[in-house]
């Protein structure tokens, strides 16, 4: 069942980086099991891969064994007011949303046209468009790493924050099995994000659907260079590479200031987390900075559809890859003094954006 020396570059949306020393594919909850325990009795590190559409891998690839999360399995159950459904890890995101959409449950439509797997929801908090999976997920099965135990924890439990959570902070803990949420039967689109709501603005007499609200994020996204789409130049991606990053409400205003005219039109938002922060535009800061869309450093570039975005052309490597963020991420702190996160999970890879 294990293999070595496995290419990871084709199982990452990137398609960077080097070979796994192990690898194996696990399509069951006990495969998993007995991949993690035959790991820790060699003293391997573990690296666990979902859709690959949020990874870095090194050019050296992994040490240690990597584990492909390849379980599937949907259960759509009414409970009360909200129809329940749990979904595997392995089940592919975008697949649950139209089967969300398609049986009219509201919750998830936001969130389409995102790739991965539903294991990675919770880790990343997932978000876009005004809507995040931690207002929708009710409970998370996990397989705890030691104890070989699966335990469920609800959302308190989870620690979600702005594309984070404790399973992103303790990445070696627990393992992500299955994932249920509580979506609203019969319920309206989510129309927070200002660019979702007027694109359904006029598109016909009657209000807007789940169905409708889904076709737009698709067609936003789309045109964003943000699906992974055969043909299109910007498909290698890992989507956003940076968090849009949440700054005190003083700094928030010293980013204005540096701004000079252009802060008349910065856009920013209430970060709603209790302590009057703000959210910043990571792609307006990225562009305001002298980072232009279609700027390319070889076989690696940023999106010409989308600041946020760095772009693998094909024939290069993680390092050019990391190299150019590194050299977006120095013109933004130098432009703004604001330092960006990488969004990203990064394998193989010891590196930290903010050390410059």
């Amino acid at each position: 069942m294990i293999r070595d020396g496995v290419p990871l570059a084709p199982f990452t949306t990137l398609e960077l980086g080097g070979p796994a020393r192990h690898f194996i594919e696990a399509s069951d909850e006990a495969a998993v099991v007995e991949a993690l325990r035959w790991a820790d009795g060699r003293k391997l590190p573990v690296a666990i891969l979902g859709g690959g559409s949020n990874l870095v891998v090194a050019d050296a690839g992994f040490d240690g064994l990597v584990v492909r999360i390849a379980t599937r399995g949907l259960l759509f159950e009414t409970s009360g007011g909200d129809a329940m459904v749990t979904a595997a890890a392995g089940e592919p995101w975008d697949a649950l949303v139209a089967e969300s959409v398609g049986r009219g449950l509201g919750g998830l439509e936001c969130l389409s046209g995102i790739p991965g797997l539903v294991g990675a929801t919770p880790i990343q908090n997932v978000g876009a468009y005004g809507q995040e999976v931690a207002e929708t997920i009710r409970s998370v099965r996990v397989l705890e790493r030691g104890s070989w135990q699966t335990r469920s924890l609800s959302p308190g439990a989870c620690g979600f924050g702005y594309r984070d959570s404790n399973f992103k902070r303790e990445p070696t803990r627990f393992v992500v099995m299955a994932v249920t949420f509580g979506l609203r039967p019969g319920a309206v689109p989510v129309l927070r994000y200002r660019e979702l709501a007027e694109s359904l603005t006029g598109t016909s007499g009657a209000p807007p659907t789940l169905a409708d609200a889904r076709a737009s994020v698709l067609a936003l996204r789309a045109k964003k260079s943000m699906l992974v789409t055969v043909g299109d130049p910007n498909r290698r991606s890992v989507g956003s590479f940076f968090t849009n990053p949440i700054v005190e409400a003083a700094e928030a205003e010293a980013v204005v200031a540096r701004a000079g005219a252009d802060g008349a039109t910065m856009p920013r938002w209430p970060a709603n987390d209790g302590r009057g922060r703000v959210k910043l535009s990571a792609g307006w800061l990225i562009e305001r900075a002298g980072v232009a869309k279609g700027m390319r450093r070889g076989p690696v570039g940023v999106s010409s559809a989308h600041a946020l975005a760095l772009v693998h052309h094909g024939g290069g490597t993680t390092a050019e890859l990391i190299a150019l963020a590194r050299e977006v991420c120095e013109a933004v702190r130098k432009r703004f003094g604001v330092t960006l996160a990488p969004e990203p999970t990064f394998v193989g890879v010891s590196w930290n954006l903010a050390s410059g």
